[in-house]
């Protein structure tokens, strides 16, 4: 074989991996870094394959191939990753760089990122959007990438892993896995949401994002460690009665272990008043004790309103509820209350932004309306704020 300087030579990782493409590869196959061709030309050769696109960042890399490697299922083309990529594959198969950028080494072929695993979790975040419901990913990679790391990064993208081989090499350990869409991935695609992304995690929940009808919506699902039952459902029942009012992102949709609602862009409240002036910051704060009214005289409990760190989404100065989890009918709604609790626990904050609360008149006023509830004691509040 012609020697190339851009071309990886084809080591220990390369030969593991070339043994489960041929078991395994099916249909169109995309071969993400195909470096020296071996798995391309692995993936051809078995009679289960109708197609492969080989791909590398490298130019130098794709020139090599196409002079070198005559096969006509194997079509070769230079992209980043995903960046010039159309259409869904069957298997996706992916020999990524992955030592860490503290070994020294420049190369393209080797270097995964400063850590190591940067180039892994850039290829899993968009995997999915190439990859058929019942395609597969096959994988090589080491432990010097973090297993740990990777193995959060495929579960984060929500695909299902199985390890098919590991070998000890010198100083590494070298790991093969086959990836597949996991259920509920199939499920919220089967429903039309594409771009499935990980953004947090919470005690019971985890929210990704994706893209439905061409708008950008939240997806919260029952956190798998979690003991609590039908808190998500319970949360989605009360988004759509919320709604109703004005209140809370626009539930899409709902099934038994997750919901769809709008994604709200923005800050959280903290964050938007360090970054707002007085006016925009006495806004907010008026709309959001307006809904805070509006849930008292429902004889609803938000709960958590008096520490709303991550319960308030300001977009522009439109504030929005988020988070729903606790929400419950109460015969002493506390939701005004709780929210002037965090008001007096950021006078620091707001004194900084020109705007001073009388920590004793909003207690006082406080527990006026607390024991009234009505609209001119809270309209009391709002003035002394």
């Amino acid at each position: 074989m012609p020697s190339c300087k851009s071309v990886y030579d084809p080591q220990e990782d390369s030969t593991m991996l070339e043994k489960y493409v041929r078991q395994y590869a099916k249909g169109k196959v995309l071969d993400i870094g195909t470096g020296s061709g071996i798995q391309a030309i692995a993936a051809a050769q078995s009679k289960n394959v109708i197609s492969v696109l080989a791909t590398d960042i490298q130019k130098g890399v794709i020139d090599y191939c196409k002079k070198c490697i005559k096969n006509r299922k194997i079509k070769f083309m230079q992209s980043n990753l995903f960046r010039n990529i159309k259409g869904k594959f069957d298997t996706i198969i992916f020999n990524p760089p992955y030592l860490p950028q503290e070994l020294k080494v420049k190369d393209l072929t080797i270097d995964g990122g400063k850590k190591g695993y940067e180039v892994i979790e850039r290829f899993l975040k968009d995997a999915n959007n190439f990859l058929k419901p019942e395609g597969i990913i096959l994988m090589v990679f080491s432990s010097l990438t973090k297993k740990e790391k990777v193995e959060e990064f495929i579960k984060n993208s929500l695909l299902d892993f199985r390890e098919l081989e590991n070998q000890h090499i010198f100083f590494e350990d070298l790991y093969v896995y086959l990836l597949r869409k996991n259920e509920f991935l199939k499920k919220i695609e089967a429903k039309g949401i594409s771009s499935v992304e990980y953004l947090a995690k919470g005690h019971r929940g985890i929210i990704f994002t994706g893209i439905f009808k061409s708008r950008k919506i939240a997806v919260k699902a029952k956190n798998p460690k979690s003991a609590a039952s039908g808190r998500i459902q319970n949360e989605a029942k009360w988004l759509e009665k919320l709604n109703r009012l004005g209140i809370g992102p626009k539930l899409a949709f709902a099934g038994d272990d997750y919901f769809a609602c709008r994604y709200i862009e923005g800050d959280f409240i903290l964050e938007f008043i360090k970054k707002s002036n007085k006016a925009q910051i006495r806004q907010a704060i008026k709309k959001i004790f307006m809904q805070m009214l509006a849930l008292d005289k429902l004889g609803i409990d938000k709960e958590e309103m008096h520490r709303p760190l991550k319960h308030v989404i300001v977009s522009g100065n439109k504030p929005c509820l988020v988070d729903f989890e606790k929400v419950h009918y109460s015969k002493n709604p506390k939701n005004v209350t709780q929210f002037c609790q965090f008001i007096l626990n950021s006078g620091e904050l707001l004194e900084e932004k020109g705007i001073a609360p009388d920590r004793q008149k909003i207690m006082r006023l406080a527990k006026i309306y607390k024991n009234s509830r009505n609209k001119v004691d809270f309209g009391k509040i709002i003035g002394a704020i």
